[in-house]
């Protein structure tokens, strides 16, 4: 469980005022002194990440907030760093100081919660300053509502319930979303292309092609991975044909020549634009490309943040084949791992990553804001097989979004980069 990817864990945020306890809560819920307290206000400056097990509930990740009643020019930041761990929340607490009660600030907190749909509890810390017999969690007589919770962090009591109660919140089906699983049955062939560059880690794979390879050995099927220099000899040399071909977006073009047309072929990031949940969008998003004029800015957005190569895809392919193929002059800005703009009005369209990195929750949450605001969003394997003519081919595989595709007024005419 040690070894689950972030994206993949329950994501278990708690806010709440300043002093209320948080990072108290926090450290009882985790058995450890992750977070650091103090009686002064605000000790907690930036959100502090946690990835740990949490029986009953599994690989979880925890993250401990500022207050949401900070105050002063690096308060309004640290507020709004809070307000951005939300859109990552599966799971929200509310930590309220029992001994001062539920606040303006603390209501404001819950109507986020509901706005954004996401399951929430109350918790009532500090109950050991009480008069009431608050032991086991229960709600005691004239305080909080029905379903809310009193613990102490300090006496340690209800926080056994408090995790159960965590747990039973989870809505995440572990055996609901599938990489590549269903597209394929046991004992297939699939091929793995993967380009190893300048770009590429020394010594390991990317996340995207480890996640992709496990869920394939899951299914009990084979996979064979090769770079994309070695694909004709090895589509050759295999006995049969494989029943999926999955590329790196980089050499879509290449690897689409050279598998065979009764092959089915996507890449790494289709296939996680369907896990996380939004691939109708992103492919719809793809055609604003036509519609581009001089002087547009695209949006560039990633969900992680590495060290840039001299032919980084995000900041240097990906704009220079956006430029080639529509002949304008076209803009470009960058965001990475945490930052994305609440504001998209300056942008024509969003070209996003993968978002292997990010959870599903907060990869609606971006496709979600883009939608909102008019502003078509895509992601870089979906364009660059649009661009290569190759997006109706790369879709194939899901016969829904194939025949959505199917229905756009522009036919693919392709193009050569």
């Amino acid at each position: 469980m040690n070894d689950t990817p972030s994206a993949n864990r329950v994501h278990i945020g708690f806010f709440g005022k300043r002093n209320a306890g948080k990072s108290s809560v926090v450290n009882a819920v985790t058995g450890q002194d992750l977070a650091v307290v103090s009686e002064v206000a605000g000790t907690t400056t930036d959100p502090v990440f946690k990835a740990m097990e949490l029986l009953p509930l599994g690989p979880v990740m925890i993250i401990d907030t500022p207050g949401i009643d900070d105050e002063g020019t690096l308060g309004t930041l640290r507020i709004r760093k809070t307000k951005q761990i939300l859109n990552k929340s599966d799971i929200a607490l509310l930590i309220v100081d029992a001994a001062i009660g539920k606040t303006k600030a603390d209501q404001e907190l819950i109507e986020i919660f509901r706005a954004k749909n996401i399951p929430y509890l109350v918790v009532w810390n500090k109950n050991d300053l009480l008069d009431d017999n608050t032991s086991g969690g229960h709600t005691p007589p004239g305080l909080g509502s029905k379903g809310d919770i009193f613990v102490s962090a300090v006496t340690k009591d209800g926080i056994t319930e408090l995790k159960e109660r965590i747990a039973a919140l989870s809505v995440i089906d572990e055996n609901e979303n599938r990489l590549v699983a269903d597209l394929i049955q046991p004992s297939d062939f699939v091929v793995l292309v993967i380009p190893i560059d300048s770009a590429a880690p020394k010594g390991r794979l990317i996340l995207p092609q480890q996640q992709t390879i496990r869920d394939i050995l899951e299914a009990h099927a084979m996979t064979v991975v090769v770079r994309e220099t070695e694909l004709q000899k090895t589509l050759k040399n295999l006995d049969r044909k494989p029943a999926l071909v999955i590329t790196d977006s980089q050499v879509f073009g290449k690897v689409s020549a050279e598998v065979p047309k009764d092959v089915p072929l996507t890449s790494f990031s289709i296939l996680f634009a369907r896990y996380k949940g939004s691939l109708l969008s992103v492919v719809q998003g793809a055609k604003t490309l036509d519609d581009l004029t001089d002087g547009d800015t695209v949006l560039i957005s990633e969900g992680c943040t590495h060290h840039r190569q001299c032919e980084d895809i995000g900041t240097v392919k990906l704009p220079r084949w956006i430029c080639e193929y529509t002949s304008k002059n076209i803009q470009f800005a960058f965001t990475s791992g945490t930052e994305f703009p609440d504001d998209l009005s300056p942008y024509k369209l969003v070209v996003h990553c993968g978002g292997c990195m990010l959870n599903e929750r907060e990869m609606k949450y971006r496709v979600k804001c883009s939608l909102d605001q008019h502003v078509p969003i895509t992601n870089y394997g979906i364009l660059i097989a649009y661009i290569n003519g190759i997006l109706q081919r790369s879709v194939g595989v899901f016969p829904a979004i194939a025949a959505e595709l199917a229905s756009c007024h522009k036919s693919e005419t392709g193009y050569n980069n």
